[in-house]
């Protein structure tokens, strides 16, 4: 889905979190809002891309081609054991990530940046890194958009996202998955 904020009739802000209430599908925004407070706004909300006018038909193809890409990857073999790191268990085969238990609704992006981390648990991986890897080569500058996902995996699985214990930052470096923390 292309979301422009600038409708006639709603702000697009609205939109983006109404249709977040009862859908994941991939969302990029497209709009002539430019300034980092939108941006990171439509970022937090849940758009999966965020591209300001005038842009350039060849990079919104790229761009939509790279969401795409990232949230239908290929289911992976049936007899693969589901990731299990201190209270959350990822269910590779169903792509459904679990705290304790219970569910949690994930978007495509968090749940591929989550299968990242959570697959090289203990070990800082460095921000270029899990940007190339989630978003891209072209992404690998973009420490904005992972600050904003990795904020929103916390308020999802952390019990105090203020305070993480297991989706920890390396201070100029990167993140790690560390429960034992």
């Amino acid at each position: 889905m292309i979301l422009d904020l600038g409708l006639p009739d709603m702000d697009g802000f609205d939109v983006l979190r109404e249709i977040r209430s009862f859908s994941n599908v991939p969302l990029i925004i497209l709009t002539v809002r430019g300034d980092e407070t939108s941006r990171i706004k439509g970022l937090e909300l849940g758009a999966d891309d965020y591209i300001v006018k005038p842009f350039s038909p060849v990079e919104l193809l790229a761009r939509v081609k790279a969401v795409l890409r990232r949230s239908h990857m290929p289911q992976l073999a049936r007899e693969e054991k589901p990731l299990v790191a201190g209270p959350i268990t990822i269910d590779t085969a169903q792509r459904r990530v679990y705290k304790n238990g219970k569910p949690v609704k994930l978007t495509p992006i968090e749940y591929n940046l989550l299968c990242q981390l959570v697959k090289n648990k203990g070990r800082v991986l460095p921000q270029s890194v899990l940007l190339s890897k989630i978003w891209g080569s072209e992404y690998a500058d973009a420490t904005e958009y992972l600050k904003v996902y990795i904020q929103r995996l916390r308020q999802k699985l952390e019990d105090d996202p203020k305070n993480p214990k297991m989706i920890l930052s390396e201070r100029g470096v990167g993140y790690k998955f560390d429960p034992s923390e």
